[in-house]
């Protein structure tokens, strides 16, 4: 299972978008989606204030600002296949 986090906060129309792409995609592969409000986590929110979204997958930051649905795939595709 293929971990996805987005790490968000209110009112972040970047992270709206990146939402969307993420649960458009999501579907295809076997993977979990989770947000995370930085504003929740001090150390979080330390470490990343303006720098969201950031999409994580499994753990590792992988996109930061914006997310493209191609790459994204391609990404998922490599876990995947690495997981099998």
């Amino acid at each position: 299972m293929i971990e996805i986090e987005i790490l968000t906060k209110a009112d972040c129309c970047l992270c709206d978008e990146a939402k969307e792409v993420v649960e458009a995609v999501l579907a295809d592969y076997p993977a979990t989606l989770t947000l995370t409000d930085i504003e929740s986590d001090a150390a979080l929110f330390e470490a990343y204030k303006e720098k969201i979204p950031v999409v994580r997958l499994n753990g590792e930051d992988s996109f930061i600002y914006k997310v493209h649905p191609v790459t994204l795939r391609k990404r998922l595709e490599e876990i995947d296949g690495g997981q099998k």
